[in-house]
């Protein structure tokens, strides 16, 4: 056959995109930033000078035997030493630290406060002799002694023995060293690469220097969990283009008989996703590994075309602009989610749209021609009309099923975290939960406090000053609890004399333990500073309260600032999204019948397939919840399942006789497609599975939805 020149055109292009995968390859992230937009943790990350707490990973140390690690001074020289050593040897392994924070860091410097030194003692008792009786957490230690305590409480596990850190403390004494059989290292690496890179980096690392040193050495923390996150999601999706393309060729010839055309469909879907993903890499897009679930969507998409213009007895120009129609009505189903305020949604979203527009694009400009050629060659007219008209009654049972089964569902929503990335019960969620258990750090979630401050106005200053002290008194903050005293986990608060500014405080002041600098800039001007507040990390909706009442005292001191922080942004990103999906999905589905109108120019069946999406939105949204619980991780599925719903009922709504061919071609194309969702659904990274299952169900209610529809167009009254 000949192929008109813009086809041509389009081939090259498509070719050229995919040669673009090759020279710019890339690597999809998962991580917070990737997940959703916290622009009060980005306005710290780009105005702060120093290492800030949000840039942390962690290291667990312990010994090889498991034993007795910290009231063993020999053990404790050792791992001085080899902190000594930590710059040059991850240097050595392609790592650069800025900055570390280890509990032996700051005993040295307290002992150091007094004149005493723990690498140049021979016991324990060497040092421990000339230190004060109330220990380091009494209100007249020096500063070092204040920072070794407060580093040993949250850096040491739960109920080891602190000792000399805080005699108070019931089986504590003065004279006895810190007792822990293992430790936690906080590290800042400076490196431009992503969190998930840095952590394996920095596994490999550990694991090295486990196997050269009589210690354990272990990479862990929430980043461990998004690394191995995203290992999955890769291996998934990877591994799963391969079956895809294999299973879309087997189901074209099953359901074609001809292998050319099921050869052709398969081959240009490859192109299509090469060609996508590569101009995009070449702009320098920034890809999340959820991205990977639009493959499969495009290779259901593509065997469409495939079956209507070799299967159904309708002309070319009726299935041109039937799927002209589906295509419009399924990318106008989407778009709605280019306005999510969930980053990782917009950008699944963009690339389902890109594919969805290519596949149409290959369709009608690369192979109409080919497919209706092979068609006229195989494909008799078989018309069918069935003897009774009485199946128009499916279409309105069937709409009121799915919105009884909309109805039955829990009310609810997921919170975004890191659980929705993994498998259940899987081992990096069962470490960090063990992990949890043990530290205060681990256990805990940030909540960024930004106050926008004159550098120069004692007025704003003596206001953050009385706004840090009632901050501090906050129920939801975790304390360090002495029984003497109590110490609230607010990171960078600070002391600020009477008449001084932020800037004169913050000078005069040491730096904190975990920031060197609170202060952030514009230029070299002060702007304002950050708080960071460690609460209970399991607890969303005390971190939505929390981040109201910060907010409240903020009004309340006549101060401006804002909150933020990966639990209190994916907890209120979850209610937002509990409260407004009905919204959203009836927002789709007013998109849907306006784009059905434009081309079909007709109101009947432009409303038919506005409220047959709107009903099938509100149905897999329901079996989201029944599956398990929905969520920000499910909300894309039930917006594609909208644009598959409105892709068939397009094909249904035309007014078109039912013919057996088009059955043929439409359920053809629907099992076809439901054929790779259901591969889909059995990876184990969730969100990729999760979609699976939901729009496997989706297009299964959709085909029948349809065929009801196509009964009601064709035997009804003449549409207008």
């Amino acid at each position: 056959m000949r192929y008109e020149p813009r086809a041509l055109i389009l081939f090259l292009v498509l070719v050229i995109g995919s040669a673009c995968l090759l020279i710019f390859p890339f690597s999809p992230e998962l991580n917070t930033d990737i997940i959703f937009d916290d622009e009060v943790a980005r306005r710290i990350e780009s105005q702060s000078k120093g290492d800030n707490f949000q840039s942390v990973l962690l290291l667990r140390v312990s010994h090889d035997d498991g034993g007795r690690l910290t009231n063993d001074l020999s053990r404790v020289q050792e791992l001085m030493e080899i902190e000594k050593g930590f710059f040059d040897s991850m240097h050595n392994s392609n790592l650069s630290i800025s900055k570390s924070h280890t509990p032996l860091q700051t005993w040295e410097d307290a002992f150091n406060s007094r004149n005493n030194s723990l690498l140049d003692a021979d016991k324990w008792a060497d040092v421990l002799e000339n230190t004060p009786e109330e220990g380091w957490c009494h209100e007249n230690a020096t500063e070092e002694e204040k920072n070794a305590f407060e580093t040993s409480m949250i850096l040491l596990p739960r109920g080891s023995n602190l000792g000399i850190a805080c005699p108070s403390f019931a089986g504590s004494s003065a004279t006895q060293a810190p007792d822990a059989n293992e430790m936690i290292w906080m590290l800042w690496l400076d490196s431009e690469e992503s969190k998930s890179t840095n952590f394996r980096l920095l596994d490999e690392w550990a694991i090295t220097n486990s196997l050269e040193t009589n210690y354990t050495f272990e990479a862990v923390g929430i980043e461990g969990l998004f690394a191995k996150a995203i290992e999955i999601a890769q291996n998934d999706l990877s591994n799963l283009i391969v079956p895809s393309a294999l299973l879309v060729l087997t189901l074209l010839i099953i359901g074609l008989r001809n292998w050319k055309i099921a050869s052709m469909t398969t081959l240009s879907a490859l192109l299509v996703i090469g060609a996508e993903f590569g101009f995009m890499s070449a702009m320098g897009y920034n890809f999340s590994v959820i991205d990977g679930v639009a493959i499969p969507i495009i290779f259901a998409v593509a065997v469409d075309g495939a079956f209507w213009y070799s299967r159904s007895g309708r002309d070319k120009n009726e299935v041109r602009n039937m799927l002209l129609l589906a295509m419009l009505t399924t990318v106008a189903a989407i778009s709605l989610a280019l306005f999510s305020e969930i980053k990782a949604q917009r950008s699944l979203a963009l690339v389902m749209m890109i594919g969805i527009v290519l596949d149409w694009l290959v369709t009608r400009y690369m192979l109409e021609n080919f497919y209706i050629e092979q068609r006229q060659t195989v494909i008799k007219q078989n018309a069918y009309k069935p003897k009774s008209s009485h199946l128009v009654w499916a279409w309105p049972c069937l709409l009121i099923g799915l919105i009884l089964l909309a109805l039955s569902a829990p009310l609810g929503s997921q919170t975004l975290d890191i659980d929705q990335f993994l498998p259940e019960e899987d081992p990096a969620i069962v470490e960090l939960e063990s992990l949890q258990s043990k530290y205060v750090l681990a256990s805990s979630a940030v909540t960024w406090v930004v106050i926008d401050l004159e550098e120069n106005s004692v007025e704003d200053a003596e206001k953050f000053s009385n706004f840090q002290r009632q901050l501090s008194q906050h129920p939801s903050i975790i304390a360090l609890e002495t029984g003497l005293s109590r110490s609230p986990l607010v990171i960078g608060i600070t002391d600020i004399p009477e008449n001084s500014t932020i800037n004169q405080a913050l000078d005069e002041n040491k730096d904190s333990i975990f920031s060197e600098d609170i202060r952030l800039y514009k230029g070299d001007a002060v702007t304002g500073v950050y708080l960071a507040v460690l609460i209970d990390g399991k607890n969303a909706d005390a971190a939505i309260q929390f981040s109201k009442d910060v907010e409240q005292l903020i009004s309340y001191n006549e101060l401006i600032g804002y909150t933020g922080g990966e639990l209190e942004t994916g907890s209120s990103l979850a209610q937002s999204f509990e409260e407004t999906r009905i919204i959203q999905i009836l927002l789709a589905g007013v998109v849907v019948s306006i784009m059905a109108y434009a081309i079909l120019r007709k109101i009947r069946p432009s409303l038919r397939i506005a409220i047959g999406t709107i009903v099938l939105g509100l149905a897999i949204d329901g079996t989201a919840s029944h599956l398990g619980g929905r969520g920000v991780n499910t909300a894309p599925a039930v917006l594609l399942g909208m644009g598959f719903a409105a892709d068939y009922l397009s094909h249904a709504a035309s007014g078109h006789i039912p013919s057996r061919n088009d059955m043929q071609a439409r359920w053809g194309a629907a099992l076809s497609s439901m054929a790779i969702f259901i591969l889909l659904a059995f990876t184990t990274f969730p969100p990729a599975k999760d979609t699976g299952r939901l729009l496997a169900i989706s297009i299964l209610m959709a085909v029948i939805l349809a065929t009801s529809l196509a009964w009601v167009s064709g035997f009804s009254d003449e549409e207008e």
